[in-house]
């Protein structure tokens, strides 16, 4: 990826925002890298879109500080912090074409109208909407007009572009289709990019890191891999991809459940309580009492139930404690030979690397 030269690194300090005597923003630290592109992930509630707005100016933190590059803007409006936006509803002007609704932010800058034109037209080639400068915006589709959104964010070249879930409105397959398309145009631009999204398979695809919001706080910033990998918390294990929870006991650097140890690749805590977070698609399906070759962990359970997917299926498991395990896998010729019927004993095996810990809350 290129960075655009205009691109600028992003640092807030200790923001605290509060809505009367409710804390939405809790002594909140995020640096965003020049060039990067960012998303605030997280459920309904968690203050991700109340700190895009904080960031953008429309909302006055209570406390702490925003640079930009080497600018304090914690006080400066939202019209002088040159940052693009688009909005979720992407507050279009549905009484003119798209051309005036791109040159809208460039007039209000003074650009000269030869110079707007040119830089219109340009952004609409970024968008791949050429030729569709006098369309009226009722004439667009929803995709359209998010690409329309998006070249007025960008039209002036500001220094951030921010995005508040613009791709909400959109069904799954045009959505999908624009995830790929504005992390494509991300990599061509350079900008620094701040995206918010509850979608965690959205955030994933498009973003060079994330960080995971709940209760106004980050609960861990890293790239999308790391994440999924290894969360630092069970609500980011939870909401980062499918998961079970098997709750474990260290002991002396040693981890076990029930009566057998469980071996992880990672190092193991001392002692207390902690919770296995298995994940469907790392299980696999093992004979019935099987052994516990090297570096995999076998747990012991009756096979509930069995739902066909198509490309895939889900085993439901239910361990000799009562809890249920999800298990995914492939609709693979081998492994539907040997599939067992419900009803019957079956071992699942997961690997030590596969074996992640977190804390018991």
């Amino acid at each position: 990826m290129s960075i655009a030269p205009s691109a600028l690194p992003i640092s807030m300090r200790r923001i605290e925002k509060r809505f009367g005597s409710v804390p939405v923003l809790r002594d909140l630290n995020l640096d965003v890298e020049a060039g990067e592109f960012l998303t605030l992930l997280g459920p309904s509630g968690s203050g991700k879109t109340t700190l895009l707005m904080v960031l953008a100016g429309f909302v006055r933190a209570n406390a702490g500080s925003i640079r930009v590059g080497d600018d304090e803007i914690i006080t400066t409006p939202p019209h002088k912090r040159n940052i693009g936006m688009v909005f979720q509803t992407y507050a279009l002007f549905p009484h003119m074409n798209v051309f005036h609704n791109i040159a809208f932010p460039l007039k209000q800058r003074g650009v000269a109208a030869t110079e707007t034109a040119e830089r219109v037209e340009k952004a609409l080639d970024l968008v791949k909407l050429q030729g569709l400068g006098e369309r009226r915006v009722d004439q667009l589709s929803g995709g359209q007009r998010q690409r329309v959104a998006l070249a007025r964010a960008i039209v002036f070249e500001p220094r951030i572009v921010l995005m508040d879930e613009p791709l909400s409105a959109l069904d799954k397959g045009l959505r999908e289709h624009m995830q790929i398309e504005l992390r494509a145009l991300h990599r061509r631009l350079g900008m620094t990019t701040v995206y918010v999204t509850h979608d965690q398979r959205e955030a994933i695809t498009m973003s060079d890191r994330i960080a995971v919001m709940n209760g106004g706080r980050i609960e861990q910033l890293d790239k999308p891999e790391t994440l999924y990998a290894t969360p630092q918390t069970r609500f980011v294990a939870g909401f980062i991809g499918e998961s079970n929870f098997i709750p474990v006991e260290c002991r002396n650097g040693s981890v076990w459940y029930e009566d057998r140890r469980i071996h992880t690749a990672a190092p193991t805590p001392a002692s207390g309580q902690h919770l296995m977070v298995v994940r469907p698609e790392k299980l696999r399906l093992l004979a019935a009492n099987a052994e516990q070759p090297n570096g995999v962990n076998v747990l012991d359970a009756t096979l509930s139930d069995i739902i066909y997917q198509g490309d895939s299926f889900v085993c439901y498991a239910v361990l000799r404690d009562g809890r249920q395990l999800t298990l995914r896998d492939y609709c693979r010729s081998d492994v539907l030979a040997r599939m067992p019927a419900p009803g019957q004993p079956v071992s699942l095996g997961l690997d030590a690397q596969d074996t992640i810990l977190v804390a018991a809350e």
